[in-house]
């Protein structure tokens, strides 16, 4: 499982990681303190945007990991 500390400060920026994140065949967690949302859920990431927050894959893509370092924190 690989993880990644990211933040979003706009709502295309959400738009552009969900989309991503729907596009992979394995879970992705996003959370917040205890709070802990469907990264392929567009409000629930949204709910968490402009916070720093712990992305969790819990498989592989590169284009996604790609992805993450772009709105890493």
């Amino acid at each position: 499982m690989e993880k990644n500390l990211v933040k979003f400060n706009r709502v295309d920026d959400v738009k552009e990681f969900v989309a991503a994140a729907t596009k992979c065949d394995f879970d992705i967690d996003v959370t917040y303190n205890k709070v802990i949302v469907d990264a392929k859920s567009f409000l629930g990431v949204l709910s968490l945007a402009s916070l720093p927050v712990l992305v969790a894959m819990h498989g592989e893509n590169a284009q996604f990991h790609q992805l993450c370092q772009k709105f890493a924190c």
